[in-house]
């Protein structure tokens, strides 16, 4: 392994990450990267949620004393300069890892550090600034400004990387795209074998939520994740209403009044479950009688949780959900949301072995994910 005696002495590493937040799965894959590497240091330029990463050296840039901790896109027009200078000269790192959403992967290891490899594990290019369609921070007249003179840099510095891995082989080709540098692909970690081990969820809940559970319909068709356009958590609805079937929506965000407002018009019941809880949101999985999930995303992570929950999974067959949604296996992919193919995408969905659906998420496991990136940095 990367972190054992070698030359006479520990092979220490650093893992860079954006920054991190109480919910989000880009952290959940730097904390699988992190344990996967005991001993090595963790460096954000905020840490909002110390608990994600118990264990670790972290280390938090001079933008976690400033407004800009609060204020993501301000803070991007300066990430790019501060990870070039976060590294202290005189600590002496083998490696670097970059988890990188963002700007982390222009992390320069200084000092005693330099020249030593740097990895990259992508999420995704800057969505704001290669593929703006995809994400509203990038509309702006001054988004598309700044990122015409952030797009060389991002580029050259991507040009660093000993090797880059991208979350699916949908960001592997955006990886191309933006940055000219191909990538393996290594899937994110899902806690697939927490999800499974627990038979029922509602057992784990406190009084106040499994109230909510027990108020919900017998049947129906779930959607879960922050309550934003680009979620599509519209289509949800219109699937229970193609298949005739109650609706859970489950999550938090700004879009939550015009949720409510159609699920005073559905055709079908539609009930929001806000900010759930792991348990709550894992015992909806077992509940549902089918995820869907629509919006186009790098990955996805929670049809794969819902799977781990034997809960059949419709997905847009655009993103990189179709790699973890097997079709006749574990779920549907959908090239369209019209009511006739929701209804049949819902009705082939429920005809799947629930059990078989199980073994497959098991693929997806944190073990699976960390032996992937430590022969990923063995192989460099």
């Amino acid at each position: 392994m990367a972190h054992e005696p070698r030359r006479g002495y520990i092979i220490v590493g650093l893992i860079a990450h954006e920054w991190v937040e109480p919910r989000g799965g880009s952290e959940r894959v730097a904390a699988a990267i992190a344990d996967a590497f005991p001993g090595s240091d963790v460096v954000v330029p905020w840490n909002n949620a110390p608990r994600r990463l118990e264990g670790h050296d972290v280390r938090e840039s001079w933008l976690a004393r400033s407004p800009f901790r609060d204020r993501k896109a301000l803070a991007a027009l300066v990430l790019p300069a501060v990870w070039r200078r976060v590294v202290p000269k005189q600590r002496d790192y083998d490696w670097v890892i970059a988890s990188s959403h963002l700007f982390s992967h222009h992390i320069r290891l200084r000092g005693r550090s330099s020249g030593r490899p740097k990895f990259v594990y992508v999420h995704s290019p800057a969505r704001y600034i290669w593929n703006p369609e995809l994400d509203d921070r990038g509309a702006s007249a001054i988004a598309r400004l700044v990122s015409v003179a952030l797009k060389p840099i991002d580029r050259l510095r991507a040009k660093e990387a000993t090797s880059i891995a991208a979350n699916s082989e949908y960001v592997r080709t955006r990886v191309q795209r933006a940055w000219g540098r191909d990538a393996i692909v290594i899937h994110p970690p899902v806690d697939v074998d927490r999800i499974a081990e627990e038979q029922d969820w509602a057992v784990r809940l406190g009084a106040d939520e499994r109230s909510v559970l027990d108020g919900l319909p017998g049947r129906f068709v779930l959607g879960a994740s922050r309550f934003v356009s680009y979620k599509r958590l519209d289509v949800v609805i219109r699937a229970g209403e193609a298949a005739g079937l109650p609706v859970v929506l489950a999550g938090s965000g700004p879009d939550r009044t015009m949720l409510e407002a159609m699920a005073t018009h559905a055709a079908v019941p539609v009930m929001l479950v806000d900010d759930p809880s792991d348990a709550m949101l894992y015992a909806l999985y077992q509940r549902a009688d089918v995820f869907v999930f629509p919006p186009v995303e790098d990955f996805g992570m929670m049809p794969v949780e819902a799977m781990a929950a034997g809960t059949p999974v419709v997905a847009n067959a655009i993103g990189g959900a179709r790699e973890s949604v097997r079709p006749g296996l574990s779920g549907v992919l959908l090239d369209d949301f019209e009511p006739q193919s929701l209804a049949r995408a819902v009705e082939e969905a429920l005809t799947l072995d629930r059990e078989r659906i199980r073994e497959h998420a098991m693929s997806f496991s944190v073990e699976a994910f960390q032996a992937r990136v430590h022969a990923w940095v063995d192989a460099a």
